[in-house]
């Protein structure tokens, strides 16, 4: 089986997936989370995975659940993404979905962004991101240079950016 991981993403890797779950490395922290689209068998034996993860998601119900911790980790951390003119500093953090505040497979967006307003004739780009969720796509137009107006309804979202407003890596993002 091939194993596909965004390329330019040092602090991510995908290392193996089966039986509903995938094995990532975010950083220097490995994590174990469901992932319902893995149907196929796991490649490396449970036990490896149990001896490479620092945390397991265990679901409580659809859409909830809590993390095992296996090792010592945090329950916040920061990775970088770098690419060309898109440099993201990103603060992930062991959430009660299973999420970790990233999604690694839209790496190859933020690279478009930062791309496509690198050949803009214009000096200063516009870039408008509605629903944004996690914020990585606002992010990277901000870090190839554009003015940028993120739009998001989630409350947690919308409290955090107006408690972090000052945050350097925000500025020219209005929330």
């Amino acid at each position: 089986m091939l194993l596909l991981s965004p390329t330019n993403f040092s602090d991510y890797e995908l290392i193996d997936s089966g039986n509903f779950e995938k094995l990532e490395r975010f950083g220097q922290y490995i994590t174990i989370r469901p992932e319902p689209q893995a149907l196929w068998n796991k490649i490396l034996p449970e036990k490896e995975w149990l001896k490479k993860a620092h945390v397991r998601f265990e679901a409580k119900s659809s859409s909830s659940g809590t993390w095992q911790k296996l090792k010592q980790m945090p329950d916040r951390w920061l990775i970088q993404y770098k690419k060309a003119n898109v440099n993201l500093k990103l603060r992930l953090a062991l959430t009660s979905f299973k999420h970790v505040g990233v999604f690694p497979e839209q790496a190859v967006n933020w690279d478009y962004i930062g791309e496509s307003i690198s050949l803009l004739q214009t000096s200063q780009p516009r870039f408008l991101n509605l629903f944004a969720y996690t914020g990585a796509a606002s992010l990277a137009a901000r870090s190839a240079g554009a003015d940028v107006t993120h739009v998001d309804s989630v409350k947690q979202v919308v409290t955090w950016a107006n408690e972090n407003q000052a945050h350097s890596s925000l500025n020219g993002v209005r929330w």
